[in-house]
């Protein structure tokens, strides 16, 4: 009897959202939101509905769009009931830098497969490496 073909058994890969960082002048100013709002070593933001491929974002990320560029991501520690109705995303309160990608601005979050999502940068947190402006400004340019 022959063996038959090997079979590779892959993890799905993660799924991601983005999401507008609302009220933020910089990668900086998130960051200290982000950290300012732990509780139990997370971050939790509120929304209306829970989304509708929530177990597909298990291991995936939150990519924050700032100034019309994804700055940075929050990987994602699932979802909770507030008990009023509304969800809460529990966030990891860090911002990691990532190489930064031109992304419309847009209400609620929309979903980023892996393979679109944007390299994580050396060198740690966002903001930590140069001024966001300064960033922004090279990643239109097409230097970073």
């Amino acid at each position: 009897m022959q063996p038959g073909p090997s079979r590779a058994i892959c993890a799905p890969m993660p799924l991601h959202i983005t999401k507008i960082a609302f009220r933020s002048e910089s990668a900086d100013t998130l960051r200290a939101w982000l950290e300012s709002h732990a509780a139990d070593g997370e971050a939790r933001l509120t929304t209306r509905y829970l989304p509708k491929r929530a177990d597909e974002l298990a291991g995936g990320s939150l990519f924050w769009i700032h100034g019309g560029q994804i700055v940075g991501r929050s990987p994602i520690l699932g979802f909770a009931e507030t008990g009023t109705g509304r969800w809460w995303i529990r966030l990891e309160p860090r911002l990691i830098a990532v190489q930064p990608m031109p992304r419309r601005a847009h209400q609620g979050w929309r979903y980023l497969e892996d393979d679109d999502a944007p390299a994580d940068l050396d060198g740690g947190d966002a903001g930590a490496t140069m001024p966001t402006v300064m960033l922004n400004e090279l990643a239109r340019l097409g230097l970073v």
